[in-house]
């Protein structure tokens, strides 16, 4: 049975502010605890500075709720440019909730928006970072892969970085009318992916001592992706295993979408347990070297 769960969203998350009535820090950890989830951890989105507030408020909620060695502190960024947070620095942005998607530099450098300073300040004791959307290049195929693999990269070799998170996820461009994603960008075939790419991101992995996140909702579960990307995707992560890149595990859940109780942790442990990775092998946060 799945034991740890180190991506969850709280209420303060700039994406969980819609929807339903999200529940409250103390509810999911309830949840979690009902669920049989034995350590976990709260990541909300800073997507760049101007998501500080919300980890700020995802900070006080957590110290308000029963000291527990089981609960933890961290953040999940998401891999953005260094054009974008000098725009959003020099105030030429309105409202960059998600950053700035449009008009920026392809190819430019990357950037997170986390510093040693705000861990220190918001006691973050790991940090997720994701690749969420592509950097101003055209949709097409080989760009986006080489783009997202660009990304993954740099997050795997960041210092700040102790997770990557669902490398190879997908959500913007190519959905069918009915809300399904089919086709591009590796939705069809995942093999679209070179191998030299997912050899070249585990060595990155297991040189600079990271974790690769395996995500329940957001990937295992998703209702918008085809079983056949599931269970290639699954064999992927197995890949990674074997290749010596220690896995974590996320459900992604997220305050205002579902109830926790509903997740299918199940379902996800016999997709796992098809390609040998099991709860007894997965990763688990050391508090001892926590950031």
């Amino acid at each position: 049975m799945l034991t740890s769960d180190w991506h969850i969203h709280s209420r303060n998350s700039c994406d969980c502010r819609h929807g339903r009535l999200p529940t409250t820090m103390a509810e999911t950890v309830a949840a979690l605890t009902e669920r049989g989830i034995e350590a976990f951890g709260i990541t909300d989105h800073l997507h760049t500075p101007y998501n500080l507030p919300d980890i700020a408020a995802s900070r006080r909620e957590f110290l308000a709720l029963p000291p527990s060695p089981s609960q933890h502190f961290g953040v999940e960024v998401s891999c953005v440019s260094q054009w974008e947070l000098d725009e959003i620095a020099a105030g030429r942005a309105e409202r960059p909730v998600e950053g700035i998607r449009q008009g920026g530099p392809s190819g430019g450098a990357l950037g997170i928006a986390l510093t040693e300073d705000d861990i220190r300040q918001y006691g973050i004791e790991y940090v997720i970072g994701g690749t969420h959307w592509p950097l101003y290049i055209p949709l097409e195929r080989e760009t986006v892969i080489r783009d997202y693999h660009r990304q993954n990269m740099f997050l795997a070799c960041h210092p700040l970085v102790t997770i990557v998170a669902h490398p190879w996820w997908w959500e913007r461009g190519w959905q069918d009318a009915d809300g399904m994603y089919r086709t591009l960008p590796w939705l069809d075939n995942f093999g679209h992916i070179p191998r030299s790419l997912h050899d070249e991101f585990a060595a990155a992995v297991r040189e600079h001592g990271k974790v690769v996140e395996i995500n329940v909702c957001a990937v295992l579960l998703n209702p918008r992706f085809p079983d056949n990307f599931k269970r290639h995707y699954c064999e992927y992560l197995a890949g990674l295993q074997a290749a010596g890149v220690p896995l974590s595990l996320g459900t992604d859940h997220h305050a205002q979408h579902r109830d926790y109780q509903a997740i299918a942790l199940h379902q996800a442990e016999e997709m796992l347990a098809a390609v040998g990775i099991r709860n007894h092998s997965v990763w688990r946060l050391d508090s001892s070297l926590a950031l």
